[in-house]
């Protein structure tokens, strides 16, 4: 460990001290950076939520009606809603790829800050929860979609 701190609080210098907090607070700034990107993702995923949700909702609204004679067509409508889904989506796709990317570039800086011995980087740097529910979401928006155009699926 190059940057190794003596123990005794005594036998460190200011600029030893000095170095070692900077090298904290840089650490804890790429978890604040990650949490910061977790929360645009969850941004993200509300959004298309609400999206796929409507969307859903009104393209079954109208397609109940129709198949109770209420309605002679209901195109127009259930077109709108697919369209609600393909957008939320397609939002969805966007913001997994850019949490991704940025997620990748970050670890990246990470590394390279740790390999020039800048920060400590010991602890963890575990992957996203809020991904993970952003795949989920993503397969239950397919499912809706394939639902909505092949009248396939579990949603059908």
């Amino acid at each position: 460990m190059p940057n190794a701190i003596p123990s005794n609080p005594a036998a460190r210098s200011s600029e030893d001290i000095s170095v070692e907090l900077s090298s904290r607070r840089t650490g804890m700034s790429f978890q604040r950076t990650r949490m910061s990107a977790d929360r645009t993702l969850m941004s993200v995923i509300r959004t298309s939520l609400s999206l796929i949700g409507f969307g859903f909702t009104i393209f079954q609204v109208f397609q109940k009606l129709h198949d109770a004679a209420v309605l002679k067509s209901s195109e127009a409508p259930r077109h709108f809603g697919e369209a609600l889904v393909v957008i939320g989506i397609a939002m969805l796709l966007s913001g997994i790829a850019y949490h991704v990317f940025f997620m990748l570039g970050l670890r990246r800086e990470r590394a390279a800050l740790k390999d020039e011995g800048l920060i400590h980087a010991e602890s963890q740097f575990p992957p996203s929860f809020t991904l993970a529910v952003a795949f989920l979401l993503l397969l239950i928006g397919l499912f809706a979609i394939s639902s909505m155009a092949f009248q396939i699926g579990p949603f059908g």
